[in-house]
């Protein structure tokens, strides 16, 4: 077992200067800059229709990497041109901002489908894992260190990427639909508990309640400002299929107790076959937990999802959930779809 009473800079050596790789295949391997996003986010598009192709990165994901403060473009990110010029592999290691319980440095990127199996792949990851370790590094905290990554497990060829790079499966996410032709259950919550449409006034209470309900999650961290007020302005996030809970205490105040927030990236449409949105976050707080408001915070998103025209409310869930979530999902008439791999280095 690790020893985590020693601080990470102590526990993760690595060297001071990160050589780029180097592949017959690559004229070319440099940091990505917000002249590539385009290039990024169409390389990503062909990423996806090989490995998920029910869902697309979006453009403004790609791009909101070069504005938050906490990546430096220049050693976190890589791209692969090849002899022409074009894009073939690119590469993010990013290093999580709220470290209460984990310091944790995500890996995410990908290669061109039509030239993979040449190596370019594992030349990108070695990379990214040396940064993940620099990261790491960095930390002078007494806590775990993780270099984390994922793929679908329609792309099991990622999956023997990262075990040979010495990552570790240790976590399964179920990708669940809803059908919203079938009968929504309705969902009566007991007194002192009130449900409301999500207002942009409401982010920082909300963004709190995550916090906080989350905490008890494998893996999850506190999300910086920039990240959550990315996502609550960001172009896909619906305000009308987001709902929050309110609960009364005692002396009568009243503050956030649950939430349920949601997306619709009409993109995922032609390749998924169907209108969907996407719920990506539920949660609770865990004194507030048992009395049904996941259950009518969903009952509300579906209710709404339907009446906006779609025809199936899609999400992901830790099929280990220590909350009991996949079933709360199974008996609001949520199925299993496809699951997302979770792998990762520890230190």
């Amino acid at each position: 077992m690790t020893d985590h009473t020693s601080p990470l800079s102590a526990r993760v050596t690595v060297p001071a200067q990160l050589p780029l790789p180097t592949h017959v295949d690559i004229a070319l391997w440099r940091p990505a800059t917000p002249a590539d996003i385009d290039a990024i986010w169409e390389l990503e598009k062909a990423i996806g229709r090989a490995d998920h192709p029910n869902y697309v990165l979006e453009r403004e994901e790609v791009g909101e990497v070069f504005a938050f403060s906490f990546v430096d473009v220049g050693t976190d990110t890589l791209v692969a041109l090849d002899a022409d010029g074009g894009m073939v592999a690119h590469g993010l290691v990013l290093l999580q901002v709220g470290q209460e319980t984990l310091v944790k440095s995500n890996l995410t990127g990908g290669v061109l489908p039509t030239m993979r199996g040449r190596g370019i792949g594992r030349a990108l990851l070695n990379w990214q894992v040396a940064r993940g370790r620099q990261q790491l590094a960095t930390s002078h905290k007494a806590l775990p260190g993780w270099i984390c990554t994922s793929c679908d497990e329609r792309a099991p060829q990622n999956g023997r990427l990262y075990e040979a790079a010495g990552l570790v499966c240790a976590r399964y996410f179920l990708s669940l639909d809803r059908m919203l032709a079938d009968p929504i259950r309705e969902v009566v919550v007991g007194d002192g508990i009130r449900l409301a449409g999500y207002t942009a006034e409401l982010s920082n209470a909300v963004h709190a309640a995550r916090d906080t309900a989350f905490m008890d999650h494998w893996s999850s961290q506190p999300l910086p400002d920039e990240s959550w007020n990315a996502y609550v302005t960001g172009r896909s996030f619906v305000d009308e299929l987001s709902f929050v809970a309110f609960g009364t205490e005692p002396d009568g105040s009243e503050h956030v107790v649950g939430f349920i927030m949601s997306s619709v990236n009409e993109e995922d449409w032609a390749a998924a076959g169907y209108r969907s949105s996407y719920i990506g976050l539920v949660g609770v707080l865990s004194g507030w937990r048992g009395r049904h408001i996941a259950q009518a915070l969903l009952a509300a998103q579906l209710a709404a999802s339907r009446a906006a025209g779609h025809e199936r409310a899609t999400l992901d869930v830790d099929a280990a959930s220590p909350t009991g979530a996949l079933d709360l999902y199974t008996g609001m008439g949520f199925f299993a779809t496809n699951r997302e791999l979770a792998y990762v280095l520890a230190f």
